[in-house]
């Protein structure tokens, strides 16, 4: 079934929530953030996947969890995946890998939290694509939805790849945007209010 992208009642799982100008003071200012799961009943988690990390980095953070080799085989993005457990971290990865635990988003991205998956990337395995996020982002049950409705907070766009993945943050916002068909020099400051 192809859903209207627009929609909050379709449900958001495994799309993207772009903030918009009435976001443009707070902490998630040309955030992008890719929606893990989302009931109405339940709300919604998701990971923020335009916010680079500086530090620790991907090596520290494999010397702090005890996993070898480090320098490790092979190196996947770090970013802060949002202001809730910002010292727990989630991977965000592609479907060709998964453990016990993991979480099947969509047919082709998994959400995983154990060491399993550092340690497979570490060695040079794991998946093909992967993104750790340092923290998450969560709504209550119709917060979101409240937030997209009635404060014109965010935008809902399809998730790319290139989006969830690729390293270059900067232009995630403008490419998410693009991606609905929106220049972002022609949004209002506020969404929706004349």
């Amino acid at each position: 079934m192809n859903h209207d992208v627009t929609d909050p009642d379709t449900g958001l799982t495994g799309r993207l929530l772009v903030a918009s100008p009435a976001l443009s003071t707070s902490e998630f200012a040309q955030t992008v953030i890719y929606i893990c799961a989302h009931s109405r009943e339940d709300g919604a988690m998701g990971l923020i996947v335009n916010k680079r990390l500086s530090q620790p980095s991907l090596d520290e953070m494999l010397t702090q969890l005890d996993i070898t080799p480090n320098p490790p085989a092979r190196r996947i993005g770090l970013c802060s995946g949002g202001p809730l457990d910002n010292a727990r971290g989630f991977v965000l990865h592609s479907s060709d890998w998964s453990s016990e635990g993991s979480l099947h988003v969509d047919d082709g991205t998994v959400l995983s939290v154990g060491l399993d998956v550092l340690r497979a990337i570490a060695e040079g395995d794991g998946p093909q694509k992967a993104l750790l996020a340092l923290g998450h982002a969560a709504w209550g049950a119709g917060q979101v939805e409240d937030e997209m409705i009635r404060g014109n907070a965010w935008l809902i766009a399809p998730a790319s790849d290139e989006i969830l993945y690729g390293a270059d943050h900067q232009s995630k916002w403008r490419r998410a945007l693009a991606a609905i068909d929106i220049d972002p020099l022609t949004l209002p400051d506020v969404v929706g209010h004349a």
